[in-house]
């Protein structure tokens, strides 16, 4: 790697640790794996009788959210309280920088008081990567997404999931559908899937709502809903991004179901043991209907679950945190 690469790529130390998760993107698969395999570890937590282990026990973790997201946050708290860290939930729009404060200046502010890892929300992209090249070499940022551009932590416990109910990888065919275009999960989940492997990834939906040239991503667009979910062994519906649009980009609610709603007879055109999964929250009667939401097929509950664990095993690795199944207290 040239000087100019790894100035960029800030996410890694010179020996190849993980630094700071801010992408799927600037991972090799190794390192994705190893996330993968030490959540597994973690899985099992949420039923013990007691739940915490002691890696980070004496660290402090902010969650410093300038975009809200009850259901994010509340999981990477639970996550940080189960390794034993210290946590503080700043609703940042509530703060010092709806007066005029800048990002850095909170940032700085709170990093004086000795906190060893933020976790970043925004809708603006950049904040995160922003927050990390300012900050001192041993604390963290984990970004739990910003603007259109990512959502790494969401990707990797879809990956999570993925690689629970149907294996390798390399063998399968992964359709995403619905609003690509406005999608941080999207792209976080293309980069991923990418990294990992994937036999191929469709993206499905209206043209209005599919990036022009999205084929350099390695992806294959599709604009019939029933044509792309064929043989798929993954469903990745979205949830249409009404604050992040610009003028109509869906002819009517009741057309785009129609067109792209996730249905019980279009689940029965993918793989016969294709999963279902959705991001939340859920948009039901839109992006997918209720029997599916709820169905057989569906694995959207157990992606909340799986969220913890992967969340667990990325702030563990980024403090430099070893796991034994025997490791709770």
């Amino acid at each position: 790697m040239n000087s100019s690469a790894a100035q960029t790529n800030i996410e890694t130390t010179a020996d190849g640790q993980l630094k700071h998760f801010l992408s799927t993107s600037n991972h090799s698969r190794e390192t994705l794996t190893q996330i993968l395999d030490l959540a597994d570890s973690f899985i099992s937590f949420g039923k013990r009788e007691i739940k915490k282990v002691p890696l980070l026990r004496g660290k402090t973790v902010v969650n410093l959210f300038f975009e809200p997201s009850t259901r994010t946050r509340t999981t990477f708290e639970i996550a940080a309280k189960r390794l034993s860290a210290d946590v503080i939930n700043l609703n940042a729009s509530r703060m010092s920088t709806s007066k005029g404060e800048s990002i850095l200046d909170t940032v700085y502010t709170l990093e004086a008081m000795h906190v060893d890892m933020f976790v970043v929300r925004d809708g603006a992209s950049g904040t995160a990567e922003l927050i990390a090249r300012h900050l001192p070499d041993d604390v963290r940022v984990i970004n739990a997404g910003d603007g259109r551009h990512a959502h790494p932590t969401q990707a990797m416990l879809d990956m999570f999931t993925i690689r629970h109910y149907k294996g390798d990888f390399e063998k399968l065919t992964v359709a995403i559908v619905g609003d690509i275009l406005h999608s941080r999960v999207a792209r976080s989940q293309i980069q991923a899937l990418r990294v990992l492997g994937v036999k191929e990834i469709r993206v499905i939906g209206p043209k209005t709502l599919i990036p022009t040239k999205i084929e350099s991503m390695g992806v294959v667009p599709c604009y019939d809903m029933d044509k792309g979910l064929d043989g798929v062994d993954a469903i990745l519906m979205l949830r249409l991004q009404h604050e992040r649009m610009e003028g109509q980009q869906i002819p009517s609610k009741q057309e785009y179901f129609y067109r792209f709603g996730l249905t019980s007879r279009r689940v029965a055109l993918a793989a016969s043991n294709a999963i279902v999964m959705h991001p939340g929250p859920i948009n039901r009667g839109l992006e997918i209907s209720s029997n599916v939401a709820d169905g057989p097929q569906s694995v959207i509950l157990p992606q909340v679950t799986n969220g913890i664990a992967v969340r667990m095993a990325i702030m563990s690795l980024l403090m430099g945190g070893q796991h034994s199944s025997g490791g709770a207290k």
